[in-house]
């Protein structure tokens, strides 16, 4: 197979990059200092049909699918947004991988009917509750539980880290939770279900503090006696763990994209900088120490990009049912992301590094990205998760 990139993706590049340096660029810096979610932000990537790009067009989407390169186009989305701001490319990217992608693949004609449309609009925003306080990767030991009382959940626990679910725009929050015991395994069976933002005993706590990504939404989400529909269950009952690792498989892709963006603006920041900055009379490009860092930025750049590319490549060619197999797209995005993110990382210090002095001081974008950069390897399965998939995928028993 080939993840050669179509001309019609390279114009959407180059149409989204017109769209991020206009509209998000000029503006990045100061959200982040002031802590700002952007809501307009939001509504006008709805508008230049981002959020929708893999949405049908019966709910308002461009209904690319995987012979359109549909998952494809999202990521090269991701990766325009996240080079001039990371904040902005987290949260197109959690709005359609972890708040779209979940209704769109699971959901009841109903559910899609009632949600999707104000979701791919960009008139609304939808979370991804499955992390909590005590179940981090190991998501299997949800301890947020539903219960089935008179035709309706109810529900109690607690979840973290949760990205979009606190905004003005915030709809809904699908939640992982255990709605009883597996009769095959004895183990907890757990669910996702729909909870509408504004529910009686259903809280966004205050925004976290973060190190990086201060103009995205994340917040931690309490459920105290929250009563919602039974038709709001996602998916068949006690397969919402299941559901929730293929969603997390595209995820990743996702985010090694946005990893991209952020090695790609430290090279394009780098290679400014060491044209401009002169020391002993010649500019610093010119010093092999510091040239030599740069061309790795070229190399990390690259490779980080076609092993991206390549699993988002391999994500469309399954929905065209044209293969690889689920296994051989799950090691792929695991590879991508480990690779991107841990680059990404190694990146932003190098950036920083050819700035000096200067790169220490948050006038300067490789400051704000030195910090937003390092939650890309935890995020979706931390890099240790992402080498444990690897393993297994090789044959190898780990544990």
């Amino acid at each position: 197979m080939t993840f050669e990139l179509s001309r019609e993706h390279e114009e959407f590049r180059r149409t989204v990059r017109e769209f991020a340096v206009a509209e998000i660029a000029p503006h990045a810096a100061q959200w982040d200092r002031d802590h700002h979610f952007p809501t307009d932000v939001v509504q006008q990537m709805g508008d230049l049909g981002l959020l929708g790009l893999t949405a049908p067009e019966e709910y308002g989407g461009a209904g690319l699918e995987g012979d359109d390169g549909g998952f494809t186009s999202l990521c090269l989305a991701i990766e325009e947004i996240g080079r001039v701001d990371q904040s902005m490319g987290i949260t197109l990217e959690a709005a359609v991988g972890l708040g779209i992608n979940p209704i769109l693949t699971y959901g009841s004609s109903a559910q899609k009917e009632h949600w999707l449309p104000d979701l791919v609009a960009g008139r609304a925003l939808a979370g991804f509750g499955l992390t909590e306080p005590g179940a981090g990767s190991d998501a299997g030991a949800t301890r947020t539980k539903a219960d089935l009382v008179g035709g309706e959940w109810v529900i109690n626990g607690a979840k973290q880290f949760i990205t979009n679910s606190g905004s003005d725009l915030t709809s809904v929050v699908t939640v992982t939770a255990r709605t009883g015991e597996a009769a095959d395994s004895g183990r907890a069976e757990i669910s996702a279900i729909l909870v509408p933002a504004g529910t009686p005993g259903f809280t966004a706590e205050p925004a976290y503090d973060k190190l990086g990504w201060h103009a995205s939404d994340t917040h931690p989400l309490s459920l105290d006696d929250v009563h919602v529909p039974e038709a709001n269950l996602l998916g068949q009952r006690g397969r919402g763990f299941a559901q929730f690792l293929a969603i997390l498989d595209d995820g990743r892709v996702a985010i090694a994209a946005l990893a991209v963006g952020c090695i790609q603006a430290c090279l394009d920041l780098s290679l400014e900088y060491a044209g401009q900055r002169e020391t002993f009379g010649v500019p610093i490009g010119r010093k092999q120490g510091l040239a030599f860092q740069i061309a790795d930025l070229q190399v990390m750049a690259d490779a980080a990009r076609l092993l991206t590319y390549r699993a988002a490549a391999m994500r469309d060619a399954m929905e065209a049912g044209r293969g690889p197999s689920a296994q051989e797209f799950k090691q792929a995005a695991a590879v991508a992301k480990l690779y991107a993110t841990e680059s990404a990382v190694t990146a932003t210090r190098v950036a920083t590094q050819v700035y000096g002095g200067y790169g220490f001081m948050e006038d300067y974008a490789v400051a704000r990205l030195y910090r937003d950069a390092k939650v890309l390897e935890i995020g979706e399965g931390t890099s240790e998760v992402q080498r444990l998939i690897i393993a297994r995928g090789l044959g190898l028993p780990v544990e």
